[in-house]
């Protein structure tokens, strides 16, 4: 089965490029960038990857951000993440990217995105893997503060596809940031967001309802409420979810109690991502792999779950026809 999973062809759809930071690549570039880490070598940094929740993973997120300076950084960030999946066999991926994280600390908005789209079109020349990127606003942060980051994304609205909300989600609910993705939507951005992670059922509902979201990013709370699971099956709005990350930020305290196999049974447009791969202990195939390992994934589970990645994604119906063939082809 390992090797179904290695050879078959997948989109990934929720991936923070910052999330892919590596502690080696940590290292060398607070080395390069002259930054003073809290930490004195990978394996404690490696040892401090032990999370009671999503805050504190936050807290070791945003400290190792601090290293990526200058645009070179970025790039060399996003193109070792291509490069991993690559070997996964990663057809398409939809990055997020946090640029308040970076603007916060006096890089420009302009040294960000231009890093990360160098490597995204590398990626298409060299490797054909397709990209598009998704400009999130952190949630522990003010909408007038969103607000002003989507100004800024303006001049590069070519190269950013849509918004998204990710960050602390307890006590920041949807409507917090309604104006904001108002906003998005009116200059043409399409909105997805977090919720149904650590928050309830409910801030699912509120970003459809309220943000008018494509794409529900976690939302694995949706078991608590049967009518909202019975919405998402007629709509096929996609929840990508994220289950190492789950697992490492105490979501589900075993891979064995994960609903994502439960939820795919019953319909719904569920998808694997590997979210932060680089602090949650594994890209997406490792994710695949561990399902398989707790929840005995079939190759049909596994294919349905392909087949989802390119459907939930924003690629062109050719597109995703091309690779719904090829999966069949591999049965």
């Amino acid at each position: 089965m390992i090797h179904y999973i290695n050879k078959i062809p997948k989109a990934e759809l929720h991936l923070h490029i910052e999330g892919t930071l590596e502690p080696e690549t940590m290292f060398r570039l607070a080395k390069r960038n002259n930054i003073d880490l809290p930490y004195l070598s990978v394996d404690e940094v490696k040892r401090a990857y032990e999370f009671d929740n999503l805050q504190s993973f936050l807290d070791i997120y945003y400290k190792g951000a601090q290293v990526l300076i200058n645009e070179i950084d970025f790039y060399e960030l996003t193109w070792e993440y291509i490069e991993k999946i690559h070997r996964d066999n990663v057809k398409h991926t939809e990055i997020f990217f946090d640029p308040q994280s970076h603007t916060n600390r006096g890089i420009a908005f302009e040294t960000v995105i231009n890093g990360i789209k160098k490597a995204l079109t590398e990626a298409k020349d060299k490797y054909g893997i397709s990209s598009l990127i998704i400009m999130c606003f952190l949630k522990h942060l003010s909408e007038e503060e969103a607000i002003e980051t989507l100004k800024q994304a303006l001049p590069y609205k070519k190269w950013i596809y849509g918004v998204g909300l990710d960050s602390s989600e307890i006590g920041n609910p949807p409507e917090k940031f309604k104006r904001v993705c108002d906003m998005a939507m009116d200059n043409g951005f399409i909105t997805v967001a977090h919720a149904g992670e650590e928050g309830p059922s409910q801030y699912i509902w509120d970003s459809i309802k309220l943000l008018h979201i494509s794409r529900i990013d976690h939302g694995v709370r949706c078991s608590d409420d049967e009518v909202l699971l019975e919405y998402l099956k007629r709509s096929r709005i996609p929840l990508t979810v994220c289950p190492l990350s789950n697992l490492k930020l105490r979501v589900f305290d075993k891979m064995k109690d994960h609903n994502i196999l439960e939820l795919l049974h019953m319909g719904l447009c569920v998808t694997v991502n590997s979210d932060d791969p680089a602090y949650f202990g594994g890209y997406i195939n490792q994710n695949f792999i561990e399902l398989w390992k707790s929840l005995d994934l079939t190759k049909k589970d596994i294919s349905q779950l392909a087949k989802n990645s390119f459907s939930a994604s924003f690629l062109s119906l050719d597109e995703k026809q091309k690779y719904y063939n090829e999966i069949d082809s591999l049965e």
